[in-house]
């Protein structure tokens, strides 16, 4: 199906200057409306017809959607804060490097001063089927047309795919599962918190939607407790352009050490499955290994167990591998491979 870029279609602009009267605006027009945050992938959306909302929430205007702050050792940061922000600021760099190299490895400069951090762990999978206006599952049809005998999918998924083989597209999301973080969402039925492990969706849960967020749902920030303050990070993404691009592959992983040992560990891939990914099995594998090649080795081999690939995207089975094994080795032995 050809995709006929338009005149955005018409629809009515509010721009609340509060999160109560935004979250009212949600839940006034819950069955036809958009929120808009940074408007990168929104204007993708409308320009390609494909979103007809009658209603667009624009959250540019709320000052407290912005902004990061110390909590208790740990930092909270506004949906709505930049990327470059989250790059720069001083209390995530010293505390959660994992996240601002993250960040920073999003698209391009011009792009992370415009795009915010909500948007990017809230936006839509880039599956090019879907994104094109044919009728598969996630977009209410039956049929998944990047798992046809046919099909273009290098860049889909090879682990937990239901039906849809779409994957998460974001960096950041990954890093935000690694540092235990939490995702605070209002409504009119009051403020909830959700573990970002629990953010995110697969297509076994609900295979029209990448996130929890249900109509009349904000975003309204993340909280990052102290838990991994200080840990060793690391994070890596493969792209077939080293600006601007979606990740093939990313893994982004968070380490403490006891005597050599290896004392707690959260490892997650991302761009594999239709949501980050968290390696659970492999993270309790090495706890009490010392940070060698045969415990990367180990990691990297369980990592992949069950992994499916479709027609194009063998190629990211050996890659996710050897990601997760340079997570598990740290920068230091890297830079001597």
């Amino acid at each position: 199906m050809a995709v006929i870029r338009d005149i955005i279609p018409a629809f009515e602009l509010f721009q609340p200057t509060s999160i109560d009267d935004a979250v009212r605006l949600a839940d006034k027009y819950r069955d036809d409306y958009w929120v808009l945050a940074g408007g990168l992938d929104s204007m993708d959306w409308l320009k390609d017809r494909l979103k007809k909302p009658r209603s667009v929430i624009d959250l540019s205007r709320i000052p407290e959607l912005v902004g990061i702050r110390d909590v208790n050792g740990g930092v909270e940061i506004g949906a709505m804060t930049p990327l470059v922000e989250v790059v720069r600021h001083p209390l995530v760099r010293e505390r959660f490097g994992l996240l601002a190299e993250a960040a920073e490895l999003v698209a391009s400069p011009q792009i992370r001063n415009q795009g915010t951090i909500g948007g990017n762990v809230s936006q839509d999978t880039r599956c090019w089927y879907y994104r094109g206006g044919w009728n598969c599952y996630r977009a209410g049809g039956n049929v998944c047309y990047a798992d046809t005998p046919t099909a273009v999918n290098r860049e889909h998924a090879i682990l937990d795919a239901d039906r849809c083989v779409a994957v998460s597209p974001s960096d950041t999301a990954p890093a935000l599962v690694a540092l235990d973080a939490q995702m605070v969402v209002r409504s009119t039925r009051g403020e909830r918190v959700v573990n970002a492990e629990d953010y995110f969706v697969g297509p076994g849960i609900d295979i029209t939607r990448m996130t929890v967020l249900q109509p009349g749902d904000l975003l309204t920030s993340i909280r990052i407790p102290a838990t991994w303050a200080g840990a060793q990070f690391y994070f890596e993404k493969v792209r077939d352009r080293q600006v601007w691009d979606f990740p093939l592959v990313n893994v982004a992983s968070a380490i403490r050490f006891s005597n050599g040992r290896i004392d707690g560990a959260r490892l997650v891939v991302g761009a594999v499955a239709a949501k980050p990914k968290r390696l659970a099995r492999v993270e309790a594998a090495i706890i009490g290994k010392p940070r060698d090649e045969q415990t990367a080795d180990i990691a990297g081999r369980m990592a992949v167990e069950g992994a499916v690939a479709l027609r194009y995207n063998g190629y990211k089975v050996p890659l996710m591998r050897n990601l997760v094994k340079r997570a598990i080795r740290g920068p230091a032995a890297v830079a001597t491979t």
